[in-house]
């Protein structure tokens, strides 16, 4: 289940929405401005609102809390229930699944993912991207912000530390439109899984991608 937030509310009117506050204020990240603390607020309510929609009775003790490696998880009676969040500038995105493994990814496009193409995709994928962007030079900068987006979901759902994105996170060719799907690989030591990457523009200015491996 995919959640979208436009952000628009301040911190204060976030806390009133948030099931359990007490819980989560030792859980604030120490160094959040007011921007910063309203995206964090704003993926916990959204977490909460798909809880709430998935299941019929929600556990009244699940408080989103997140790993070492900033990954959330849901302690509490959480039901197999797993969690992806992502927030950038305007936007808050979630993804809920019962079992398997969900990774989401929002980026505000910048021309960033386009300097830095040579550090995360490989030889193919960039020859694929220059191509793409050869015949469409207005859209470089949304085209390589996706394909970063992209990765950065396979790299959530993974949940692995040490991936190489060059050479464990594989996209395949695609034709890109305004919203569609990108064929992808996770390469890992024990194998090798096959994965489809949903994308959209949630406003201009914005890509959105989200991947879910149901539970085998």
């Amino acid at each position: 289940m995919l959640g979208l937030w436009q952000l628009t509310e301040t911190p204060t009117e976030l806390w009133l929405n948030l099931p359990q506050p007490a819980s989560y204020r030792p859980l604030l990240p120490a160094t959040a401005n007011a921007t910063r603390l309203a995206q964090w607020l704003a993926g916990r309510v959204l977490a909460h609102r798909l809880i709430a929609e998935l299941e019929m009775e929600p556990p009244p003790d699940l408080v989103v809390h997140n790993d070492a490696t900033g990954r959330p998880w849901l302690a509490g009676d959480a039901r197999d229930l797993n969690l992806s969040l992502s927030h950038s500038g305007a936007w808050v995105a979630a993804v809920l699944a019962r079992g398997g493994r969900a990774g989401v990814d929002v980026e505000m496009v910048r021309d960033k993912a386009q300097r830095l193409a040579s550090k995360f995709l490989n030889a193919e994928e960039w020859a694929d991207a220059q191509a793409t962007t050869l015949a469409a030079p207005d859209t470089a900068s949304t085209h390589y912000t996706l394909l970063w987006s992209a990765k950065e979901t396979l790299y959530k759902l993974a949940a692995q530390r040490g991936i190489i994105f060059k050479t464990q996170l594989l996209l395949s060719s695609f034709a890109p439109q305004e919203s569609g799907e990108i064929p992808a690989t996770l390469v890992l030591p024990d194998a090798n899984t096959r994965h489809c990457i949903c994308y959209s523009q949630p406003s201009p200015g914005y890509v959105l991608t989200y991947c879910h491996q149901p539970a085998l």
